[in-house]
């Protein structure tokens, strides 16, 4: 049974004796608010099988303007939309080996293109646009995870697994930046590799896990979404860490040998076992509660007892 969060230390016995009325009511009210808002049981979630039969399912990324779900199936060199009520189908063939995706506040989607190396940009209408492709004259790796903050600033990652490692031109993995306007930015430069990134639900940190180092690593954010102070917030996960979420209550979401889900200070709070190892995850639905999760050729659904971010 995964344990409950939020909990202090003398919640079960009530508050403190010596106070008044009012302060313990109130401290009470507190406390009740607080298990509340962190009762979820993660040893009771049922997972419901969406979408089955694909060779590796990747990079779930929900559309509130278009309200459906856009996923991966990397070696098929395809883009799957799935809209509730009906059977998964294909969004885009051809797709350069689709990994990670993401929208922004336009409803505009973001892919990492493995086999192409770079980052694209649809509109609406279909257009695609290059958004990265190089760094300093040389081609990127392989980008891999991506997220679009709250202010539309884009974070991917780039590292290489497999025969991408035979093709690499740059001599680091990166973690890049590209804001609303002007052009991408080096976040970091990383001898292992790193996968999943995620934004706090306020915009002030970035977190990227690492697939070499089992970590999940922090960094502050600036108004211009620069990003500084960086330090390892997860150490020794089990696993490989691969996708990465968060919730409005900033506790995050990882999928390594199965989902991990931690506090923002980086300390466990339960996880979500899955048939096949999980790639990658995501929050979804008008109300933000579904949690999606790929894996292997799979794609799941589940209702939390949270909102999380898209």
């Amino acid at each position: 049974m995964m344990h409950k969060v939020g909990r202090t230390p003398w919640s079960a016995a009530g508050p403190p004796a010596g106070l008044s009325g009012i302060a313990r009511l109130t401290i009470s009210l507190l406390c009740a608010l607080a298990l509340s808002l962190f009762a979820q049981d993660f040893s009771e979630i049922k997972l419901d099988l969406t979408a089955k039969d694909y060779t590796f399912t990747e990079g779930p990324a929900w559309s509130p303007i278009g309200e459906y779900l856009i996923f991966s199936d990397l070696p098929t060199d395809r883009l799957l939309k799935w809209v509730p009520g009906h059977q998964a189908e294909i969004f885009r063939t051809d797709a350069h080996g689709p990994s990670g995706n993401a929208f922004d506040s336009q409803g505009r989607l973001y892919t990492c293109e493995t086999r192409s190396r770079r980052v694209t940009r649809t509109d609406k209408a279909g257009k695609v646009e290059v958004l990265a492709e190089s760094w300093e004259g040389k081609r990127l790796n392989a980008p891999n995870g991506i997220v679009v903050s709250k202010s539309d600033h884009v974070y991917f990652t780039d590292p290489a697994f497999g025969e991408q490692q035979d093709h690499r031109e740059l001599d680091f993995y990166g973690v890049y930046h590209i804001p609303p306007k002007g052009p991408t930015k080096l976040v970091a430069k990383w001898t292992t590799r790193p996968n999943g990134v995620a934004v706090s639900p306020n915009g002030r940190v970035l977190y990227v896990s690492g697939s070499d180092d089992h970590s999940v690593r922090a960094y502050d954010l600036g108004r211009e979404g620069d990003a500084s102070n960086e330090r390892v917030l997860i150490a020794n996960i089990e696993g490989v860490p691969g996708g990465l979420r968060v919730d409005e209550k900033g506790n995050l979401y990882l999928a390594a040998n199965r989902i991990m889900v931690y506090h923002p200070d980086g300390k466990p709070a339960g996880s979500i076992t899955v048939t096949g190892r999980p790639s990658n995850c995501a929050f979804g639905f008008p109300d933000g509660m579904m949690f999606f999760i790929t894996a292997r050729g799979n794609l799941y659904r589940t209702k939390l007892d949270v909102k999380g971010l898209y």
